[in-house]
């Protein structure tokens, strides 16, 4: 590993074959050194889960002119994990996991893999960003996200970031004359209401479907979804530790049995 260069980790949930894993290469591989470890197939929704039940497969792969990458079986929390571990033998100067096809704004990055992977780099003290574009599509336009994860991350290696820095960054789906930039914000007060679609196998035997809307409650001006709607790419710090400190001081206050 050269280590005049800052080291670049770069990860996903949509697997290592995902159009926009290659658009987040692309975008910072002059950058530093980049190495890729992603999963091997799809791990969306799996948010923070690890594999403790089976053996995990690490392989190298040439899937990136020029980038060393491997594939891992695991989650993306495991590919995180595995990288620090067997890969790097150290810490990279960063990581950022993505770019993600589909929106992980508000309630979603409790789920998101991509964001989960970043967090656990967070948690071992590597600056991370998570990046996802609001297109499922295969065949998504990344070059408004491209733009947004080369600034946010130059300016990840070349200006002192605090060590557990943690981004969850979400981009409009709009052209390039449509964008209308970056904005700092808070997470939305939202969330997905859900129902599962009861149906019938050909074999006569039921299974179920989860289907559902997603509902934003918060009428606040400052929050990603409201960002997001207005054509801004949202940009919202994020912390691990769950604690709710109002709660917190709630309970010193009115359950003194228990303090």
């Amino acid at each position: 590993m050269d280590n005049s260069r800052p080291v670049i980790l770069i990860t996903n949930d949509d697997g290592i074959t995902a159009p926009g894993i290659c658009a987040l290469v692309e975008a910072v591989k002059d950058l530093g050194q980049v190495i890729v470890v992603a999963p091997d197939s799809p791990q969306s929704g799996m948010g923070h889960a690890i594999t403790i039940g089976t053996p995990l497969r690490l392989d190298k792969v040439d899937e990136f002119e020029g980038i060393e990458s491997w594939q891992c079986s695991g989650t993306p929390v495991d590919c995180v994990k595995l990288a620090r571990d067997k890969i790097l033998h150290r810490k990279p100067d960063i990581c950022l996991s993505g770019i993600n096809h589909g929106a992980n704004h508000s309630i979603n990055l409790i789920y998101s893999g991509t964001m989960s992977a970043a967090m656990e780099a967070a948690i071992e003290g590597i600056p991370s960003a998570g990046f996802s574009l609001l297109d499922f599509s295969f065949h998504a336009d990344f070059t408004v996200a491209q733009k947004v994860v080369r600034s946010i991350a130059n300016r990840m290696l070349n200006e002192k970031m605090p060590e557990h820095l943690l981004l969850n960054v979400n981009i409009p789906k709009l052209t390039e004359a449509d964008f209308k930039g970056m904005k700092l914000c808070r997470q939305a007060y939202a969330k997905w209401e859900e129902n599962f679609d009861h149906r019938v196998d050909p074999r006569g035997k039921a299974y179920y479907w989860m289907v559902g809307r997603f509902v934003n409650m918060d009428e606040g001006t400052d929050t990603d979804v409201q960002a997001l709607e207005e054509g801004y790419a949202s940009v919202v710090p994020v912390k691990f530790d769950l604690t709710d400190h109002q709660i917190k001081n709630w309970m010193h206050e009115t359950w003194k049995e228990l303090v």
